[in-house]
C-alpha cells in the first residue's frame, strides 16, 4: 500500500515532510522513522536524563515522527521509566502518538518467571511495563524473542490476545522470531480463532539482509506482514565515523573491549571498505553515507518504519535528512549501492509483492 499522509488534527501534531505507512495489514498509520530507547535512555534515570530525553522525543516529533520504541529489558526497566516521565513532560496528546514495548527478558532480577512467553509472564509484565511507562496501554506489545522450546505457542498467543482483549495494548507482533514461528504463531491463531501478531522488529541495514529479505519474504506475501527494524545504521558503522578508527565518544568507545575489538575482524574491515566506496556515492547525491544508508532501508516497501537510537537532538535532525534522498534513489543509483554491497540474499523463489509494493497491469483489470 502506497505511503500515506497523516491528517493534521489542529496543532497537535504536524507531519512536516514525513512519509507514513499502514503498520502490516492493520489500519495504524505510523512514521516511516521511529525513535527507540535500546542504549539511549535509561542509564542514569535522574532528572537530566528526563530532560534530554524528551528533547530527543520533542525534536523527532517536531519532525513528524510519531513512533516510540522501547522494551521492559532496556536498562533493566529504566528506559520505560524515562521514556514514560519524558512522554509526560512533553505532553503529546496520547491519540497522536504511537507507544511500543518487549516482553520477554524480564526488567532485571533473576526470579524464574520473570522472563520467557508464558502467560504469567507476558501478563504481569505488561502489568509492570505500563507502570514505569505511566500508561494505560501501549498500542503495540512485542514478543522481544521466541520461547518456542520452554511455552507452548498456543500460550502465548492467547496470553498476548488477552492483553489486547483488556485494553493493554492494541496489537502484538514478535522480534527476531524466524519465519517458521511467526507462522506457527499465525497458524495458532487462525485455528483458535484469535488474533495473530501483526509486526516484526528484526535487524536490518544494508550489512544484514538475509532474514528481512529472503528468511522474511514469504511473510510479506501472505499476511502483508509489517516490519519496524532496528540498528539500520549497523550501530553507526554506516554513518562513517569509524572510517579512521574508534572517534572518542562513540558508541564504541564506550562499550566493552570484547565489543570494539570487532574492528580488527576482517569482515568489518571490509564493510569499513565499502562505507568508504558508499560515502563518495552519497556525496554525489548531496548527502551523507548515514542518510544513503537509511534512505536505502526505507525504500524498501516491507518496512513500515526504521528505528533511530540518538541521546542528542542533533543526530536526529542529521537522520531525517534522508528523506531528501529517498526520491534519488533511482534505479540506477540502486544498482550502484549494490554494485559496492555485493551481499543481496539469495532469494526462495520469485520475489513477493505486498500491498506496499503492487502495480497492477492494466491488462489484468
Amino acid at each position: 500500500m502506497p505511503d500515506q499522509g497523516y491528517p493534521q488534527t489542529g496543532k497537535r501534531f504536524e507531519p512536516k515532510n514525513m512519509l507514513f505507512r499502514y503498520l502490516g495489514d492493520t489500519g495504524l498509520k505510523v512514521s516511516v522513522l521511529g525513535l527507540g530507547g535500546w542504549l539511549t535512555y535509561g542509564s542514569d534515570g535522574g532528572v537530566k536524563e528526563v530532560e534530554q530525553t524528551a528533547t530527543c522525543l520533542q525534536e523527532a516529533w517536531d519532525h513528524g515522527i510519531n513512533f516510540f520504541d522501547t522494551a521492559e529489558v532496556y536498562a533493566e526497566g529504566q528506559s520505560e521509566v524515562i521514556m514514560g516521565k519524558a512522554l509526560k513532560k512533553c505532553g503529546f496528546e496520547r491519540d497522536d502518538y504511537i507507544i511500543t514495548t518487549k516482553l520477554h527478558f524480564g526488567d532485571g532480577n533473576g526470579f524464574p518467571n520473570n522472563h520467557g512467553l508464558s502467560r504469567k509472564h507476558i501478563i504481569e509484565g505488561m502489568k509492570r511495563s505500563l507502570t514505569r511507562l505511566e500508561l494505560s496501554s501501549v498500542d503495540v506489545v512485542y514478543a522481544h524473542r521466541a520461547d518456542f522450546w520452554c511455552t507452548p505457542m498456543e500460550e502465548t498467543v492467547r496470553a498476548f490476545n488477552t492483553l489486547i482483549q483488556h485494553g493493554h495494548a492494541h496489537y502484538w507482533g514478535t522480534s527476531e522470531w524466524s519465519a517458521f514461528e511467526i507462522e506457527h504463531a499465525q497458524h495458532i491463531a487462525t485455528k483458535f480463532g484469535l488474533i495473530g501478531p501483526v509486526v516484526e522488529q528484526p535487524k536490518y541495514n544494508m550489512f544484514a539482509r538475509e532474514r528481512f529479505e529472503a528468511e522474511y519474504s514469504p511473510l510479506y506475501k501472505l499476511y502483508n506482514y509489517g516490519t519496524t527494524v532496528w540498528s539500520p545504521l549497523a550501530q553507526g558503522l554506516l554513518t562513517g565515523k569509524y572510517n579512521d578508527g574508534i572517534p572518542a565518544g562513540s558508541r564504541y568507545a564506550t562499550v566493552s573491549k570484547e565489543s570494539a575489538s570487532t574492528f580488527e575482524e576482517e569482515e568489518t574491515k571490509a564493510q569499513i571498505e565499502k562505507v568508504r566506496s558508499l560515502t563518495k556515492i552519497a556525496e554525489k547525491l548531496g548527502g551523507s553515507v548515514g542518510s544513503l544508508a537509511l534512505a536505502w532501508v526505507i525504500k524498501n516497501p516491507h518496512v513500515s518504519v526504521a528505528i533511530l537510537g540518538a541521546t542528542k537532538k542533533e543526530q536526529i535532525t542529521e537522520n531525517v535528512k534522508c528523506l531528501e534522498l529517498l526520491p534519488k534513489l533511482t534505479d540506477e543509483v540502486m544498482k550502484e549501492i549494490e554494485a559496492v554491497l555485493d551481499n543481496a540474499p539469495s532469494m526462495p523463489g520469485p520475489t513477493p509483492e505486498s500491498r506496499a509494493s503492487m502495480t497492477l497491469n492494466k491488462s489484468l483489470l
